[in-house]
């Protein structure tokens, strides 16, 4: 017996207790058996004064919680979960499913855990209370800031577009506060809750139970809604682009980003208009990137300089705000930037040669080469590091570095694939804004 079968027989229970909500915190309680789990969530008081029914925001922050709950449950994957704080249809149950069937895709493959949609996990609920009708006026665009190049691009396509932008940066550091700045916008107006981890979790990774990745960019969705929804803002636009719906592995759906995908994007405005009302009364989910390729954001990324210095996405780097330049993230970004920037702006960027890194061989060829999976990070499509690659070989033709040797050595007479008028029409982004990307290929 395996440490998944091990574990759902010794603790077949998971509950979700409830949650305690005040003018500046958020705690949810979950459990399974002894072990009990607080998550935390804390912010200024943007709950004073609000003008919306409080059974809309307990509804709120209830959802935020389902998307929490995974995070947990995972390390022990309880054959059944119990809601005893707030009520969801037989419909809504089959979406929190679906969302943590295919959002733990990355983790059962790597933990080598054998189920099925039906076996993995049952969930009870009392059914919900239906919410009353209310309507106000909504304006603003909350713009969620990881620190990286996409969501810059965002807000410097917002920015051109006039709207009234409202940063949201979740556990802000260095490179997110950075952005914000370089962008021209007060760091004062920016929603900067604090999202803290319960403890006993990381103690039971430690002590052997199961760990891998959960949906975050999930977690990203519903706490937006909620503090977007309160902050009464029209839209909020996110930074995911057509490449996140591309599997990891070769001959399986198996997607690191699954929930930065347009599927996923698709199931989340369905659950807002059914859960919590008609976009108008609750801000529109969109992301704004999504027509766009990695490769043309990056295009579109190197035309502000202001933000070389101060931009990050490393996540091995993110605590200490630096490019650790090792993993595939880095490798990733240096590759798509080297496309366009020269080698002393680029070691200005990231300390160093990405590009002469013959110890990153093998992650290299996984960004690459058909027939090997991908790394597990948010990274592009594999034809949009060949054409970024050989756009940066055919500008150092004269003295490649050793890995640019090594793909024109793999790849000899490759002809990419072109990205310059690339447009997915797989999108939900507000006609109004359509044109402002349509123009950025229109400018090449």
């Amino acid at each position: 017996m395996g440490k998944f079968e091990e574990l759902r027989a010794e603790h077949p229970l998971f509950i979700y207790h409830g949650i305690e909500l005040n003018e500046n915190k958020l705690r949810y309680h979950f459990s399974i058996d002894e072990y009990h789990f607080y998550p935390e969530w804390t912010f200024d008081s943007l709950l004073e004064n609000s003008d919306i029914p409080k059974e809309h925001i307990e509804t709120l922050v209830f959802s935020l919680g389902m998307a929490e709950l995974v995070s947990y449950w995972k390390c022990a994957c309880c054959p059944n979960v119990e809601i005893r704080c707030g009520g969801l249809s037989e419909w809504q149950i089959n979406w929190w499913k679906k969302l943590y069937w295919n959002g733990l895709g990355e983790f059962f493959y790597r933990n080598e855990i054998h189920t099925s949609f039906d076996e993995f996990m049952t969930i009870t609920a009392p059914k919900p209370k239906p919410l009353s009708a209310f309507s106000r006026e909504l304006s603003g665009t909350l713009v969620p800031v990881g620190g990286g190049k996409d969501s810059v691009v965002t807000l410097e396509l917002m920015r051109k577009a006039g709207e009234d932008i409202t940063p949201y940066i979740i556990n802000a550091r260095g490179a997110t506060l950075g952005c914000v700045k370089a962008a021209g916008l007060d760091c004062d107006k920016a929603i900067t809750p604090r999202r803290t981890i319960d403890k006993t979790l990381l103690e039971r990774n430690a002590a052997g139970w199961l760990n891998g990745h959960t949906p975050f960019s999930a977690v990203v969705a519903f706490s937006a809604m909620l503090f977007g929804t309160i902050k009464g803002v029209r839209y909020i636009a996110l930074s995911n682009e057509s490449s996140a719906n591309e599997t990891y592995v070769e001959g399986a759906n198996i997607n690191h980003q699954y929930s930065k995908s347009t599927e996923f994007e698709r199931d989340f405005r369905d659950y807002c208009q059914k859960t919590f009302g008609e976009f108008g009364t609750v801000p529109e989910y969109f992301s704004l990137l999504r027509p766009l390729s990695e490769w043309q954001i990056a295009r579109e990324f190197v035309k502000y300089p202001q933000y070389f210095g101060v931009f990050q996405s490393c996540n091995l780097g993110s605590k200490t705000n630096v490019w650790c330049c090792n993993c595939a993230k880095c490798l990733y970004v240096y590759i798509l930037l080297a496309a366009f920037l020269d080698d002393d702006t680029l070691c200005g960027i990231f300390g160093c040669n990405m590009l002469e890194k013959t110890e990153l061989s093998e992650m290299f060829d996984g960004l690459i080469l058909d027939g090997e999976d991908k790394p597990f990070e948010c990274v592009g499509t594999k034809n949009e590091v060949r054409l970024s690659l050989k756009m940066a070989l055919d500008k150092r033709a004269d003295n490649p570095p050793a890995l640019l040797k090594r793909f024109a050595e793999k790849f000899a007479g490759y002809k990419p694939i072109t990205l310059d008028n690339y447009f997915d029409k797989n999108n939900f982004v507000p006609q109004k804004f359509v044109p402002l990307l349509e123009s950025l290929n229109d400018e090449h």
